[in-house]
Formats: structure tokens, C-alpha cells, sequence
């Protein structure tokens, strides 16, 4: 069967939830899918608990009940001094505590959800419902549901507990503004080496874990308009095995862009299989050319074709971004976190900055599929971070979620913004770069001074 459909609206829930804690609601039941029986309902809603039971009637009103109990058919009242019917009235929750906790649910096999002789949907096998003022809850019936009994469709949500946070642990603007604002910062950055006119920032993950699919979003949202450039896609192997520079321009026929990706065949976790660890050395300290092709079994060697033997400041790596499926970090192989561990080691040696890239957070976490301005409201996503943050070794600061195009037509805002800010995050790392790198130059002029 597809997938239930609520009736009830985003606002709604989140309104529900307020009462109830950070929660979340799943949809059980819905009786015009199922069935208006009470023996529908409970052979999908016994033995679960909490639940929301929400009913709609012919007048636009919508109104309802939450219990802490499981729904059973033991024709027996049960305890819950938590319980309480609620309805809504101009788009605000009207809530109606159980004033006889003992008599707060009845449970009755014909019937649907049923509270305290107050109020049951479909009582009897029929859509109608039933509803008694007086019956152990507190509530104007007129203001709950109009007095009209004409029920058109019962919904019953178990509550869940929910990921999303109370607020964003992260600041994010999310207004076309702020998209120009980022887009105009990577216009006009300037690598303070007058040597070097582009930064160069090395993209390293798994196979499939989205580093072709990262420059093709960034190219994008320059093209103003989704493309592929880079080679990406599903599969087991690595679909990259060249080392690739890629430059952005600034529209198609904009100036190139101050940042240059570097693009490399995946990581695999199997020995002799991926890009090797002795490539990446060489990729960092600027030997290897533009469109090597990657030989796993036999690594660069200088006498190789277009061998850098002294590479300056502009062809070395400024920034190492490792690209990581937000889905795969609670599985990733022992073999491969060594693999990372290795290449971090050699990263740090040489004073290069290092971040992570997290892909793939919708497909991770169902809140933030939902809407992408939900990533740091996710606790989900926070955990996966800090997880991968600890994997790497790198701070949490230095972990960044992203969400690459992968299926869509037209380009989105808050895909831009995210991706956008992630690229400015890479270029303050250049900056940390070149600062050191700068430090050195100025240390070693002073000892030469001095040694004269």
C-alpha cells in the first residue's frame, strides 16, 4: 500500500506537538482508506500508544483526543490522567483536560477511539460521532466540533519522539539575498598570494559519496540553472579515473571563479582498490597534472608524463574537503576510516586545513526531506555529524551538510544557499592556509637576517 496521505496539516501537527513535548506524529489509521469499522481501527492501532486521534466532520471542523494508553478491545475504562480532547477554532488548539482520569478511555471493540463516554468516532460501526458533554471531559461541544455528527474521516497518529530540535544550533539565512550576498563573496575573494589566482580545494570521499555531483551543484547555481560537467552517478566503482581540475566561471561567460576543485577516483575500503593514499601525497604537494589517469595498482612516479618536479604555491592543495554520504558514516568500514585517518595525517603535515562535506542529509533524515531549513534543527543530523567528526578527527566546526542536485529539473534556494555557504566555508580555510603559509615565509626571512 502507498504511502498514507494526513489530512491533518503541517500546522496542525506542529500545533499538536507543542502540547505534547518534541514529538512527532505517524499516521496509523485513516478511515476512509481502512475503513469506518471499529475492527479496522483496531487491528492497526492496538497496542500502540501514545496516540492522536483526530476526526473531521462535514462542517470544516477538526477536533479530537490524545491518550498515553494503548487501544485495546477489553470493553474495560482505563487510567490516563493525561489524557485530553482538544479542537481547533480559528486556527488555534482549544484543549479539554480529563476531569475523571480513571474513566479517561474506553476501550470497545465496535467502536473507534472512544474517551470517557465523551467522545468515540464511528461508535457503533457507522461514520457518525458520538459525543456527550458531561461524560468525564470538560468541553463546550458547539466551539469542539459545531454540533455537527456527520464524521467524513478519522485519522489515529501514534506520537513519536522527534529529532527536531527547539531551535537551529546553526545560524542560516535563508532569503535570495543572502544567495547573492555568497555568490558575490566567491566573486571577489582574492588569495592573498599574488602568485596564486585560484584557490585549490581537493575533494576526497568514498565512491558515491557525491564529490563529482558537489562542483556540478556549484557550477549550477552559477549557470542558474542545473548541469553536469562532471562525470557522477551510481555505482559500485569509482566513475571518476582521472584527476580533475575543475574551474568555475561566473555564468557562461563569466570571469573564472578565485577556487578550483580537484576532483579524484573514490576511496575504497578494499586494499589495492581506489585512488591510492601514495596519489593523494602527491596531489596535495602539487606533482600531479591535470587529468592524470588514476592506476590503483601503481602510483604516480616522477618520470611520469607532466610530472610537476617543483610545483609552486598555486599548484599545491589549499583546502582538503572530504566528501561524506550523511546515510553510510554509522557503517563506514574500519578499512576505510584508516584510509581517512592516513590522508589527514599527511594533510596536517603539510599545514593544509581540512573539512568535511556531509551529502546527502535528506536522504538521511526525513525532517530535513521535508524542508533543507530543517538541517539544524535536526538532532539526527547533529549526531551524524559529531559522529563523523570524531571518525575524520577533524572539529565539529569543520563539518558542513550539503545537498547536492541529484534529481531535480530547476534549481532551489535553500539547496543554493547550503552549498553556497559551504564554498565560502572552504575559502576561510584557504585563508588559514595561506596565513601559515605566510608565517613560515616570514620566520625563515628573519632567520636568514639573522644568519647574515
Amino acid at each position: 500500500m502507498s504511502t498514507l496521505k494526513s489530512k491533518l496539516s503541517r500546522d496542525q501537527q506542529r500545533t499538536i506537538c507543542s502540547q505534547l513535548g518534541r514529538v512527532k506524529l505517524k499516521l496509523l489509521y485513516k478511515a476512509t482508506v481502512h475503513g469506518f469499522t471499529g475492527a479496522a481501527f483496531h487491528q492497526r492501532c492496538d497496542n500502540r500508544s501514545p496516540t492522536v486521534s483526530v476526526g473531521y466532520n462535514a462542517s470544516g471542523y477538526v477536533f479530537g483526543g490524545y491518550t498515553s494508553q494503548p487501544f485495546s478491545q477489553s470493553e474495560q475504562y482505563v487510567n490516563d490522567d493525561q489524557a485530553f480532547l482538544f479542537g481547533f477554532s480559528g486556527g488555534k488548539l482549544r484543549r479539554y483536560p480529563v476531569t475523571s482520569a480513571p474513566h479517561a478511555v474506553i476501550m470497545v471493540g465496535n467502536s473507534g477511539p472512544y474517551f470517557g463516554n465523551a467522545l468515540a468516532f464511528f461508535n457503533g460501526n457507522k461514520p457518525v460521532i458520538y459525543s456527550n458533554q458531561g461524560g468525564y471531559y470538560n468541553f463546550n461541544a458547539a466551539e469542539m466540533h459545531g454540533n455537527d455528527l456527520n464524521l467524513t474521516e478519522c485519522e489515529v497518529y501514534q506520537v513519536e519522539e522527534s529529532a527536531e530540535l527547539e531551535k537551529p544550533w546553526r545560524t542560516i539565512i535563508w532569503e535570495s539575498e543572502r544567495k547573492k550576498e555568497l555568490m558575490e563573496s566567491m566573486k571577489t575573494y582574492k588569495p592573498p598570494f599574488s602568485s596564486v589566482s585560484q584557490a585549490r580545494v581537493l575533494l576526497i570521499g568514498p565512491v558515491g559519496a557525491g564529490k563529482s555531483s558537489f562542483f556540478n551543484s556549484i557550477n549550477s547555481v552559477f549557470k542558474g540553472h542545473v548541469t553536469w560537467q562532471a562525470f557522477s552517478g551510481c555505482s559500485s566503482t569509482s566513475l571518476t579515473t582521472q584527476f580533475r581540475t575543475y574551474s568555475l566561471k561566473a555564468g557562461r561567460e563569466g570571469k573564472p571563479l578565485p577556487i578550483v576543485l580537484c576532483d579524484t577516483m573514490g576511496l575504497e575500503d578494499s586494499k589495492g582498490a581506489g585512488i591510492d593514499i601514495d596519489d593523494i601525497s602527491s596531489i596535495l604537494k602539487g606533482h600531479m597534472p591535470d587529468r592524470y589517469q588514476f592506476n590503483p595498482a601503481a602510483p604516480l612516479h616522477d618520470d611520469a608524463h607532466g610530472y610537476r618536479k617543483s610545483p609552486d604555491v598555486k599548484d599545491k592543495i589549499h583546502c582538503v574537503a572530504y566528501v561524506i554520504d550523511a546515510c553510510k558514516v554509522s557503517i563506514m568500514p574500519t578499512k576505510l576510516e584508516e584510509k581517512l585517518e592516513a590522508i589527514r595525517r599527511k594533510a596536517t603535515l603539510l599545514g593544509i586545513p581540512q573539512l568535511v562535506l556531509l551529502t546527502k542529509v535528506d536522504e538521511a533524515c526525513p525532517l530535513v526531506k521535508e524542508d533543507l531549513r530543517n538541517i539544524y534543527r535536526s538532532g539526527y543530523i547533529k549526531e551524524i555529524m559529531q559522529d563523523i567528526s570524531a571518525k575524520v578527527g577533524v572539529p565539529l566546526s569543520c563539518v558542513v551538510p550539503v545537498k547536492n542536485y541529484s534529481e531535480e529539473l530547476e534549481l532551489d534556494l535553500n539547496c543554493d544557499i547550503l552549498l553556497l555557504s559551504a564554498v565560502i566555508q572552504m575559502l576561510r580555510f584557504v585563508d588559514t592556509y595561506f596565513d601559515e603559509l605566510n608565517d613560515k615565509l616570514s620566520s625563515a626571512e628573519l632567520n636568514n637576517l639573522k644568519s647574515v
